[in-house]
């Protein structure tokens, strides 16, 4: 199972495992991370899954569809070049071992 992990603001690493194919909201929810909150359930309607994905990983992720980019105009943490919302990027063998950082606030 692939593994991520979510870096808080304050520096403390939460490293969870999920099913090939999760969603990083869905796997941060499951395992209880602090600072994704997946309001929508994942439907890219409300960016409180906005994660910061490491650089490193930026080759490994799926486009930024049209619903995710309007909706990274909505975070309430900055928008970054590492920006993306947690529930349209799915785990698999060619993100295992992502490293994201939460953003300070999501609502």
């Amino acid at each position: 199972m692939p593994t991520i992990t979510f870096t808080q603001p304050d520096g403390r690493a939460d490293v969870v495992t999920a099913v090939e194919g999760t969603s990083l909201m869905r796997a941060a929810v499951t395992n209880g991370v602090d600072g994704i909150v997946g309001e929508c359930g994942g439907q890219a309607m409300c960016a409180t899954c906005h994660v910061y994905v490491r650089a490193e990983f930026a080759a490994a992720l799926p486009e930024i569809g049209d619903d995710e980019e309007e909706m990274l105009d909505c975070t309430s943490a900055e928008r970054t070049a590492r920006s993306r919302l947690g529930c349209q990027v799915a785990v698999g063998a060619g993100l295992d071992g992502v490293v994201v950082d939460v953003p300070a606030g999501q609502v």
